[in-house]
């Protein structure tokens, strides 16, 4: 079973499914795609909450700005006024910024990262399906592979939750290039909520994993 290091929140192996320790050939390749999917989705959570962070910082100093921000008078501008404290401030708060965008922006690289491994899986469990037809003809094997699966509805699942991730990616990529040069305080509420709550990953992305998990005998039944 392949399991990322430091995930607190790795699938571990019970007494209820130590008949799957054993399994060889495609069961073995189903069950651990299942445990990668698992460990990349708390990987992709841990990015979340942490790239929620930094769009909230980056919301709050843009409003501090707002708020600070000197009428410009270009009439009677000086020199000097370029080095006056408020534009030294300024200057600070923008470097502040841009190293708060340059951290979200790690986020999302991570982000793509984790769903091209996705894709990878998807891949490998398309290739189990197109084994098994080779195997046993178009409807593929008749016997389930591990509880009551067959192999199809494992390649199904595992392109449904892609599908969610690949949506959720794009939709993280605008906000990043969005936040930043937004003035609109109600633009900014909308971009930190679809952040934070993750419209493309409703509950049931949560349950198809939950499924893939029972099924391959991660998860006591």
């Amino acid at each position: 079973m392949n399991v990322l290091p430091g995930d607190s929140s790795e699938v571990t192996m019970s007494s209820s499914n130590t008949k799957f320790s054993a399994v060889t050939g495609s069961a073995r390749k189903i069950k651990d795609n299942a445990a990668d999917w698992h460990n990349l989705m708390v990987r992709w959570d841990k990015l979340n909450n942490d790239g929620f962070q930094f769009a909230t910082n980056i919301v709050n100093m843009k409003n501090s700005q707002k708020e600070h921000q000197p009428v410009d008078d270009f009439s009677s501008a000086t020199v000097s006024q370029s080095f006056s404290p408020a534009v030294q401030q300024q200057t600070a708060g923008a470097a502040e910024l841009q190293d708060e965008c340059s951290k979200l922006q790690t986020v999302v690289d991570q982000m793509v990262v984790i769903v091209a491994k996705m894709e990878h899986l998807t891949a490998i469990q398309q290739g189990v399906q197109d084994l098994e037809e080779f195997q046993f003809g178009p409807e593929g094997r008749t016997l389930p592979l591990c509880h009551s699966w067959r192999t199809k509805e494992f390649e199904e699942s595992s392109r449904v939750l892609l599908a969610a991730f690949r949506q959720e990616l794009k939709l993280k990529q605008t906000v990043v290039q969005e936040l930043a040069h937004t003035t609109l305080p109600d633009l900014h509420m909308v971009y930190l909520s679809c952040w934070l709550h993750q419209p493309f990953l409703p509950a049931q992305t949560r349950l198809t994993l939950e499924a893939l998990l029972l099924e391959t005998g991660h998860r006591p039944l």
